[in-house]
């Protein structure tokens, strides 16, 4: 209900409904008693590895700022009152719309924590937001004993449309059966992960000689288990690009985990490896990720380049065909290449090569062209948060969201060769609102879809869904080695819940 709420919240402060607040004039000056604060990060249950909550800019008659009031209008101090230093690092984002993103890191746990939000030295709204601990940090292995109870303090939705599409074609897995099967099918060819959550902790054995990305899933499945307790289950994940189940749904099935899936693969498909890293090491070692992008949109609408925008490496015969007619066309496309790699002999026909731009200098244009490299692009996530309209290829590469987004709403539709993209630019030109209104819808399906918190509903909901599949014990396989959980012993972690206490109310909320 809570998602609902903010969701109507921010439409209405964007304009986007018949009924909308009135909005601050030119000229008007933040009030600290009518603006607005909400969000996870105001929650002690709610662990992430960088939590997060929202500033709503509101001047005193009640209306909503909808342009940056200046990105350095508010300050957020937060402390520990019994500890005389908190190793918690605060990053206050300007999204210059009206409101902030305001998102921290903890380093350690803390008995309590107070959030004071100030403007001119004045506290706003309900400043300080006192978290009555224990809170954890990300890095405090402190599992909730009931997956219910964490669903409820995350506020995940009931269901994900894909993960009910993806195990519709499962009534039965057999983990027995598979821990002989998938290996001798696939394990030869391919780099595969087998992995078994039992009593929380887990186990791997790697299949395949390229097996470096089981980093990503080493890490998220850590994370997880240090905040919720999960399900025993024993899964196959696909360490590759391309997703392998390419049998029909009357033959017989092998459940394969995969960062993508296409419309003839029947492969159950998780958020990619970018964007479950950017969540883990977000105001960690990864620059670009869900936060930050909003905080970097480029310039107004208004201003921006109304020229479709693109850069990358020639992983596709149709970005070959998008940088030549950017060639062509340059008054309406800016495309090219920044590596060669399948294709360098035809280096003189689609070079030369350019410098990388940062990804923030995206959104200096209007249109946004999403296309796919050797699967789907996993850039999409982050062209949906900026500011500016995406022209998204159709394609039969889907990621773990394509069944929530709805063409010419959220996105504009080009062909998958690419035949109608000027059509589709000249129509974007001409009614420049409507690809605005698009821009904005998709901006917002991010926000709503694709934030730390969601992607942890996602795969918790997958793990417990497919561990109700199970019909047969997971069990630790020959071969299989233990997970092991990092340490910290400079900034240890005390969990309230014992061992004991965990195996009761877990055997009880079964």
């Amino acid at each position: 209900m809570l998602r609902k709420v903010l969701s109507l919240f921010v439409l209405c402060c964007l304009g986007l409904m018949e009924q909308t607040p009135p909005v601050a004039s030119t000229g008007a000056v933040p009030s600290a008693t009518t603006t607005l604060v909400w969000g996870s990060g105001l929650e002690a249950n709610i662990v992430l590895p960088a939590r997060f909550f929202y500033i709503q800019t509101v001047d005193s008659s009640g209306r909503n700022f909808t342009s940056s009031p200046g990105e350095n209008t508010f300050e957020v101090k937060i402390v520990s009152p019994v500890e005389q230093f908190t190793r918690i690092w605060v990053q206050v984002l300007d999204r210059r719309d009206g409101s902030f993103l305001v998102r921290y890191r903890m380093y350690a746990s803390y008995t309590d924590l107070h959030i004071h939000i100030l403007l001119n030295d004045k506290h706003v709204a309900k400043s300080p937001f006192i978290l009555k601990g224990p809170v954890y940090h990300d890095g405090c292995d402190c599992p909730q004993p009931s997956g219910s109870v964490w669903k409820e303090d995350m506020q995940c939705p009931v269901s994900f449309p894909q993960i009910e599409q993806d195990l519709a074609l499962f009534p039965r897995v057999d983990p027995d059966r598979n821990a002989l099967e998938v290996p001798q099918r696939f394990g030869q060819r391919q780099s595969l992960c087998h992995y078994t959550v039992k009593d929380n902790k887990v186990y791997i054995k790697t299949l395949g000689e390229h097996v470096g990305f089981r980093i990503f899933m080493d890490a998220f499945l850590l994370s997880l288990t240090r905040k919720v307790r999960v399900p025993d289950l024993e899964f196959f994940v696909n360490l590759g690009d391309w997703p392998l189940e390419k049998r029909r749904p009357s033959e017989r099935l092998h459940p394969i985990f995969s960062w993508c899936g296409s419309n003839d693969t029947r492969d159950i498909v998780m958020p990619t490896y970018d964007l479950t890293e950017s969540v883990l090491e977000t105001m960690g070692r990864v620059s670009l990720d869900m936060m930050s992008v909003q905080a970097n949109t480029g310039p107004p609408w208004r201003e921006k380049n109304a020229t479709a925008f693109w850069r990358g490496r020639d992983s596709r015969k149709e970005r070959l065909e998008l940088v030549k007619l950017a060639r062509a066309h340059p008054d309406m496309v800016d495309a090219a290449f920044t590596n060669f790699f399948f294709f360098k002999h035809d280096e003189s026909l689609y070079g030369p090569l350019v410098k990388h731009v940062s990804f923030f200098d995206f959104f200096k244009y209007k249109y946004q062209i999403n296309i796919d490299g050797t699967v789907a692009a996993y850039r999409l996530p982050y062209l949906l948060a900026g500011d500016s309209v995406v022209l998204k290829q159709d394609s039969g590469y889907y990621e773990h969201f394509y069944s929530q987004l709805r063409p010419w709403e959220h996105y504009i539709p080009i062909r998958a060769d690419l035949a109608d993209l000027q059509e589709k630019i000249h129509w974007a030109r001409e009614q420049d609102e409507e690809a605005r209104k698009i821009a904005v819808a998709g901006q917002q399906f991010a926000r709503n879809h694709l934030m730390g918190d969601s992607i942890f509903c996602y795969y918790y909901k997958l793990f417990q869904e497919y561990a109700k599949l199970q019909v047969t014990e997971p069990k630790i396989r020959e071969g299989m080695e233990r997970v092991e959980q990092p340490t910290d012993d400079l900034f240890p972690c005390s969990c309230h819940r014992t061992p004991q206490e965990n195996h009761i109310l877990t055997a009880l909320l079964l």
